[in-house]
């Protein structure tokens, strides 16, 4: 009975019942986002609430409907007189027998016996007897709405109750569910622009297939997510166009960024599962040329991993010859340029030629299609593994590198057949057995002779772990 006068009462508010209208739906909405965060889907949709929940798409749309409803067709209760009949009749089709139904004040019924005679007492009518008929009337009903004329609001006051429950539950196990590192990446993996928009951040996992023989990520992987940051970075700006990060304005002008020189430094490198986070930033370089720096963290700790910068031109897709910088490409991505220093101690010293007296020779190399970008030569990233690839075994396994210093000079096709020469200074030949710092100088060319690119790399003794052994590949078992 508390139960019926309640819902009743709720059905006579609008307040009240928009209140619990709008509670029910939210309760679920929350509960359902809140799990689906912890999960890793940070994008409910309303009809996989729908699904999962059907109890919210059923009485959800009642109460609404039935809100509405009431809102627009009063109904007015019908009157004792002709009321009590007809109810009784229509129920179910059920006959009640020699009982009539009289409708009172709250839409119950009064129950009375068949006209009898009353009995006689003595041959006296008794006294003590009144019939229902002898009832003062009950007053006319006050008028009606359709909303209180559904059966079963108790339910659905039940049913809120037992949300408000689950919902309680639910937000006591979420303060206990430990908060997991992976969500701490970037769900979508676009980033987003910081420091007044003047920079891009974007968060990456080191995944298993890109971590080498140290257990560490490689510097391919590294340079990679570089590369990455670079291109989201004017995707995410609007300056991206139909080309490979070329902007609206070098598309009509057939021009596209070409990388002349690259400078890493690699203070630590991440291991499997670490997240690390890139901060990238654009500066001008030149009267014709443009600069860009990288910060590399470790997202959990904040320490700096890997810094970087490079010098960026424009070349002529179709002539394949460098371009000065039209005033319309300026204007687009002047606004971006920030006024700041190289993240780097630039290397200023000339980088050597090598020819066949180098110490490491590779010949042979040729690009795979796989190694090819949209702009139909090889992948600026590409040209570090191959200068690896004529670095000698013992330093790989005792040494990590830790600064690179690239330039290229010529791009390379997709039938270009490469050598790889790599020479250990002087000084550097002692360092590999006795675990001091080593320096190469590296160089790739054509066949004919023609250069590709000229390097320069820095080795670090790989560190000791706990046992004392260095990290490096075990020698395989005779």
């Amino acid at each position: 009975m508390v139960e019926s006068r309640l819902v009743e009462w709720c059905m006579e508010h609008a307040e009240a019942r928009h209140f619990f209208q709008r509670t029910f739906c939210l309760i679920f909405f929350e509960s359902k986002a809140e799990e689906e965060e912890e999960e890793g889907d940070n994008s409910p949709s309303i009809s996989s609430l729908s699904t999962s929940f059907p109890l919210l798409q059923g009485v959800g749309f009642i109460m609404v409907a039935t809100a509405a409803t009431a809102s627009f067709f009063p109904v007015t209760s019908p009157s004792p007189s002709s009321g009590g009949r007809a109810n009784t009749e229509q129920r179910g089709g059920v006959s009640l027998g020699g009982l009539k139904s009289k409708q009172g004040v709250c839409g119950g019924l009064h129950v009375k016996a068949n006209a009898q005679a009353p009995p006689k007492i003595n041959g006296t009518v008794g006294g003590n007897v009144k019939l229902a008929d002898d009832f003062p009337s009950p007053s006319p009903p006050a008028s009606r709405t359709f909303i209180n004329q559904l059966p079963d609001w108790s339910m659905l006051l039940a049913a809120v109750t037992t949300v408000f429950l689950a919902a309680e539950k639910q937000w006591m196990m979420l303060d206990w569910k430990p908060k997991r590192s992976d969500m701490l990446i970037d769900p979508f993996g676009i980033g987003k622009l910081v420091q007044d928009g003047l920079v891009f951040r974007q968060n990456f996992p080191i995944r298993s297939y890109e971590i080498g023989a140290d257990k560490t990520a490689s510097i391919e992987t590294l340079m990679n997510h570089l590369q990455e940051t670079a291109l989201n970075h004017c995707k995410t700006a609007g300056l991206l166009g139909d080309g490979f990060g070329s902007t609206p304005e070098m598309c009509k002008k057939n021009l596209i960024w070409v990388v002349t020189r690259m400078q890493v430094v690699v203070d630590k490198y991440p291991t499997w599962g670490d997240v690390v986070q890139v901060d990238t930033w654009v500066s001008a370089s030149g009267k014709n040329g443009m600069r860009r720096d990288w910060v590399v963290r470790d997202i959990e700790t904040g320490e700096i991993l890997t810094r970087a910068s490079s010098v960026w031109v424009m070349m002529n897709k179709v002539t394949r010859r460098l371009s000065k910088i039209p005033e319309e490409v300026r204007g687009e991505i002047g606004r971006f340029f920030v006024d700041s220093p190289s993240v780097t101690d630039e290397d200023n010293r000339k980088l050597s030629k090598l020819d066949d007296t180098a110490g490491f020779i590779r010949s042979g190399l040729t690009p795979r299609w796989s190694d090819l970008d949209v702009n139909q030569h090889v992948n600026n990233v590409k040209y570090i593994g191959w200068i690896l690839e004529s670095a000698p075994q013992p330093l790989l396994e005792s040494h990590v590198l830790r600064a690179l210093t690239l330039e290229y000079r010529r791009e390379c096709g997709k039938n270009s057949v490469l050598d790889s020469l790599t020479d250990i200074s002087g000084a550097g030949v002692g360092n590999i057995a006795d675990g001091g710092l080593v320096e190469c100088n590296h160089f790739l060319r054509l066949e004919d002779g023609a250069e590709i690119v000229r390097g320069r790399t820095e080795w670090r003794h790989k560190p000791v772990n706990n046992l004392g052994v260095l990290n490096k590949v075990p020698a395989e078992s005779t």
